[in-house]
């Protein structure tokens, strides 16, 4: 089962209207109801979406000793289509169209023999299509914690997601929000009770160069200030490299962080592109620190997390607050249960929403971001080359 075995990938979806105190009978009963496969149809146009048990692509047992751990829904959606390749489709119709073409005195189908080419098409389609010869057929893992009224989801969002979430809140009769920077930000305020100091917000310039009031790669559809995303990653690498290593929590715990692996930045304006960098400690590199110098942000980076003496290695998308790629580091004599893994979960996701809660502490604090950032624009200046420096 993905999220209790190998490395971890998911976003994460708020759940509300779910009103039972816990997964029972009931709720095994409406995964089975509407398990993957039990409605077939040999529609080109058709996309089937069902659960799944979570064991393999054709695994439709559910039971509560099985799918409900640690207070918490581990299972399967997959997504059937049974749609005729684009490609392919043409290709059937130049080749009936050609073969009109070769009988009409003037070498081109007429207008009439076009509809008939389109027909003959068509009907191949559905041929093509009950055969099953092209259904596809994807399979994405779902976590559902039921104490934190969140989902989450083993795959990128898009259609996939789209299809998944439309599934659950049909069949449970509830309802998703995807969580990003900008609604953990956004959350944070209102529990703290700071949202009028959060909404004045506006993307900051850490280069003068680059003023924006918006980012080309935001999401058109949202309010939520997942900016904030982008600044905490920078902010995070400034405070690793000046302040320190080690980042005090609301909670009153701590957290030790590092750079690790990948780090991914784009230009704010759209003109000097994208670029990754790999490596142990992307962060030292002289490309990294030239990228954010010459006005970059970063989008996506890998990191270890250390709390409570639990270390994890992961990859943090900026904006959607996405985790991919992550690692659950255990002592060599340590047992690990399904139960452990599902809490150990919950602690990875809980750790990076503090340490972005700690960001949003500062960044919403008018007299505290601008004596981070004064200090961030400084180590910006400071980094840059002697001999560029003496140039200008």
């Amino acid at each position: 089962m993905p999220f209790l075995r190998g490395s971890l990938g998911f976003e994460r979806f708020s759940v509300a209207g779910f009103e039972s105190s816990s997964f029972d009978d009931e709720h095994i009963e409406i995964l089975t109801n509407n398990a993957a496969g039990r409605n077939e149809s040999a529609s080109t146009e058709n996309v089937h979406v069902g659960y799944l048990g979570g064991a393999h692509l054709f695994d439709q047992d559910f039971d509560t000793s099985k799918n409900v751990i640690n207070e918490a829904v581990h299972c399967s959606v997959r997504i059937d289509t049974n749609q005729i390749p684009a490609a392919i489709r043409e290709a059937w119709l130049q080749m009936e169209l050609t073969g009109y073409a070769k009988d009409s005195p003037s070498g081109k189908p007429t207008k009439a023999q076009r509809k008939e080419a389109k027909e003959a098409v068509e009907q191949r389609c559905e041929v093509e299509a009950a055969s099953g010869k092209y259904r596809r057929m994807q399979q994405f893992p779902l976590l559902w914690d039921h104490g934190n009224s969140t989902l989450y989801f083993g795959g990128s969002v898009g259609t996939s997601s789209a299809f998944c979430i439309d599934l659950l809140e049909r069949t449970f009769e509830v309802e998703m929000r995807r969580i990003s920077a900008g609604i953990i930000a956004q959350q944070w305020a209102i529990d703290a009770d700071r949202f009028a100091d959060l909404d004045d917000l506006h993307p900051a310039a850490f280069v003068d160069t680059h003023t924006h009031a918006s980012l080309p790669w935001a999401n058109e559809h949202s309010q939520a200030p997942d900016f904030l995303g982008n600044e905490f990653l920078l902010w995070l690498w400034w405070t690793l490299e000046n302040e320190s290593d080690t980042i005090d929590l609301a909670d009153e715990t701590e957290v030790c962080a590092m750079f690790a692996k990948t780090l991914t930045l784009e230009c704010p304006l759209g003109e000097s592109g994208k670029e990754t960098i790999t490596s142990e400690c992307p962060v030292k590199l002289p490309e990294a620190m030239q990228a954010v110098r010459s006005g970059k942000l970063p989008r996506k980076a890998g990191l270890t997390i250390v709390r409570e003496g639990r270390t994890f290695d992961l990859v943090l998308q900026a904006e959607t607050f996405a985790i991919s790629g992550a690692k659950i580091h255990l002592d060599e004599d340590e047992e690990f249960e399904d139960d452990d893994r599902i809490d150990a979960i919950r602690t990875l996701s809980e750790t990076v929403d503090l340490l972005f809660h700690a960001f949003c502490d500062r960044r919403s604090d008018a007299e505290a971001w601008n004596k981070d950032l004064s200090q961030m624009k400084q180590w910006l200046n400071d980094s840059e080359p002697v001999a560029q420096k003496a140039a200008a």
